[in-house]
């Protein structure tokens, strides 16, 4: 299976979201948007692909999001396209990208939904949460 992810290693979110793949049988493309920011055309297609408005996949926290005034909803795609040109820290993530489809995948688990179904073995997140069973299976939150 040829799978995408859009990668901030400094994001534990997204090491979570790597690992899980991994733990799928899956190596994936990682790319390090920071390093190798994705073009203009490619952000919107990956918002167009994710089913969300390019607005839904900015990153406020830890960004100068606020300082941009980004949170103006009279900005049009073209002016948000320009502050993540310029910022790329901006791009939420991870985004991944497989076959079944592309997800901004926060939580980390949503990117299960997307891959081959997990083999027997338990995976816990960084933070130690359980996100599957020794069996393989979900395990439910909350």
């Amino acid at each position: 299976m040829d799978v995408v992810i859009y990668h901030n290693p400094a994001c534990g979110t997204s090491r979570n979201t790597l690992a899980l793949i991994r733990h799928c049988g899956v190596e994936p493309h990682v790319i390090e948007y920071l390093k190798t920011p994705p073009s203009r055309a490619m952000i919107r297609a990956l918002a167009r692909r994710c089913g969300l408005p390019l607005r839904d996949l900015l990153r406020r926290k830890g960004t100068p999001f606020d300082e941009l005034g980004l949170d103006n909803p009279a900005l049009a795609d073209e002016a948000l396209l320009d502050a993540v040109e310029a910022h790329p820290l901006l791009l939420n993530r991870p985004i991944v990208v497989t076959p079944l489809g592309t997800r901004l995948c926060r939580p980390s688990e949503l990117v299960l939904d997307l891959l081959p179904p997990p083999p027997p073995g338990e995976f816990r997140k960084e933070d130690g949460e359980a996100v599957l069973d020794a069996a393989g299976n979900r395990v439910s939150q909350g």
